[in-house]
């Protein structure tokens, strides 16, 4: 028996950050509400790519979003920042967005990326059970969503992800580009 003066917990609230989108059907019913909303969350990974250019890192921004439109994890290249060779973006978000969850199974998920997830990252958005991957500028030394292999969606996974491509692909190709013209 509960006493009188004690509330009775709480539901749990959604988790993540509310984007400005995250109120109605995400991701929108209509093509162009589709196309407008991949182009700001591109925005949003474009910016936090940025942030890897002060550790010299290749400039590649990842974010994770929920099912409900709701930012579920961020991450950007972090390997020469820290020393790890799966330091990835991708990786890093999937990470977040798993803690944020308290779940390694992102299903419902999309992930946003500047660049073409290489094998790794590609591995990692299939095992993670992600819905969509919606990407920026296509990798064609070393892509694993369609450019030079297509891991997302060979048919002998058990789990295969919707691939959007194309999302500010000049944009984010050039900030790749400009990264290694520097770096010669």
């Amino acid at each position: 028996m509960v006493p009188d003066d004690v509330a009775p917990a709480a539901e749990p609230g959604p988790v993540g950050l509310d984007l400005p989108w995250a109120t109605g059907t995400f991701p929108p019913d209509t093509v162009a509400a589709r196309r407008a909303v991949w182009d700001e969350l591109m925005g949003l990974a474009l910016h936090e790519a940025t942030h890897a250019l002060a550790t010299g890192d290749v400039p590649i921004g990842a974010l994770v979003v929920g099912p409900d439109g709701r930012l579920l994890g961020l991450g950007r290249n972090r390997r020469e920042e820290i020393g790890d060779p799966t330091a990835h973006a991708e990786v890093l978000a999937l990470r977040q967005a798993a803690a944020t969850l308290g779940s390694w199974r992102l299903e419902g998920c999309t992930l946003v990326v500047t660049l073409e997830p290489c094998a790794m990252c590609a591995g990692a958005t299939t095992l993670a059970r992600v819905e969509r991957l919606v990407l920026g500028a296509w990798d064609p030394k070393a892509g694993a969503c369609g450019s030079v292999w297509d891991i997302v969606r060979d048919r002998r996974n058990p789990h295969r992800v919707e691939v959007v491509g194309g999302i500010r692909d000049v944009e984010c190709g050039d900030l790749v580009r400009e990264f290694f013209e520097t770096q010669r």
